[in-house]
């Protein structure tokens, strides 16, 4: 069984999460993808996080249906702020030794890995997948840290569009798979800014996520029991 983690706020999830995890599945030949949304902030730092209830409601909308792509709680009900190497261990508990886990993550964030609890540890239990995020380079991974020397021409050509995939050993480790995807520059930010001023969101969004937002008011200027304020 090899099995895409695909983590995140999904504030909200829209059409490039799943175009992406949709990719990758397909290129990877992984059996299947789970999404995994972030709970609930123990100090509710950010206003315009929607509640994890709404959040995972819309993943579920989003993804009914689609063979493949499944939902995680793991994360929504830990009541402390959660860790990727926290995630992983559970869901390793729960799927078993046999299975393969392929941690899907974006270049930005990948870019920041050395400082990630306990990052060795990290990338010797799941194979790594790293996704375009511009305006990052995947060139800049040519000297990061914890990685083996990776060929400056060889990232490159990833960033150029010359090559669309590179497979790294890593000693002790599964591996890491750089995939130069197709451009999905869509942001939740960008919507939830649209919602906010009351602008079309031009099919942004899956259909059943949009009527959801709509009926539980999220995003609005306002906030009540239900919804967040923008």
């Amino acid at each position: 069984m090899k099995i895409g983690l695909f983590g995140g706020a999904f504030n909200p999830i829209h059409r490039c999460h799943l175009t992406i995890a949709l990719q990758v599945k397909e290129r990877l030949s992984l059996d299947r993808i789970l999404f995994i949304p972030t709970g609930d902030p123990p100090h509710k730092s950010s206003a315009s996080l929607a509640e994890a209830r709404h959040r995972l409601a819309m993943v579920r909308g989003a993804i009914e249906g689609t063979p493949g792509l499944m939902v995680s709680e793991v994360e929504i009900h830990r009541p402390t702020k959660s860790y990727s190497i926290e995630t992983v261990r559970a869901l390793r508990d729960e799927w078993g030794p046999e299975a393969d886990l392929f941690f899907m993550t974006g270049l930005d964030a990948f870019l920041e890995f050395h400082t990630w609890r306990e990052a060795a540890a990290l990338l010797h239990l799941c194979h790594f997948v790293v996704v375009p995020r511009p305006p990052c380079r995947f060139e800049a991974l040519s000297s990061m840290r914890l990685l083996p020397p990776l060929d400056p021409s060889a990232l490159a050509a990833l960033d150029q569009n010359r090559n669309d995939r590179l497979d790294v050993a890593v000693p002790g480790g599964p591996g890491l798979t750089l995939l130069a995807l197709p451009p999905c520059e869509v942001s939740a930010s960008e919507i939830r800014e649209k919602l906010r001023k009351g602008l079309p969101l031009a099919n942004l969004l899956p259909a059943s996520v949009e009527s959801y937002i709509i009926q539980h008011r999220l995003y609005q200027e306002d906030t009540d029991r239900t919804g967040v304020k923008g």
